[in-house]
């Protein structure tokens, strides 16, 4: 549901095109405690969202709905804030692979929606190290899981980075 209401200016939204759908993605629905004083959905809301969306996207290349046996590092986490969001509202969180893959590493795009409208509300961004515990060392992309990747990659130009 939608309540957004009238606020300070804040930048517009990236899209107002039609969005091709996402690999995958995950309603959440905004509770009181993630808003800041402005009645608005908090900036920091969103890492905990993106990583929600990660372990969705990441957990069934490894075969468990496990979150302790994830085997990536994140080595860097932006969100872009563009339209604010209400108590109440519900987002359509989305996240894709970005192009092109590294050896040992790979970037993850996070797109956030007013669930039912085009209007982007922020995009995230996190860039995971592939990473042996046991060694301690970073470790190559497995190679089932690069090609998954590739076929699920967006281009982040069209995300607005």
């Amino acid at each position: 549901m939608d309540r957004a209401r009238a606020g300070p200016a804040m930048p517009s939204p990236a899209s107002s095109t039609p969005l091709l759908p996402w690999p995958v993605h995950r309603r959440f629905y905004v509770p009181y405690h993630d808003l800041d004083v402005l009645n608005h959905l908090n900036h920091a809301a969103y890492l905990p969202y993106m990583e929600t969306l990660r372990c969705d996207y990441y957990l069934p290349f490894l075969g468990t709905p496990d979150p302790t046996r994830i085997d990536i590092i994140i080595a860097e986490a932006t969100c872009r804030y563009l339209a604010p969001v209400s108590y109440g509202s519900e987002l359509l969180g989305e996240v894709a692979p970005a192009r092109p893959l590294g050896r040992t590493s790979f970037t993850l795009l996070y797109r956030f929606t007013l669930a039912g409208t085009s209007t982007v509300t922020a995009r995230g961004r996190t860039v995971n190290v592939v990473y042996d515990y046991a060694k301690g060392t970073k470790k190559e992309i497995p190679p089932e899981r690069r090609a998954a990747m590739e076929r699920d990659a967006v281009d982040p130009a069209d995300e607005g980075w």
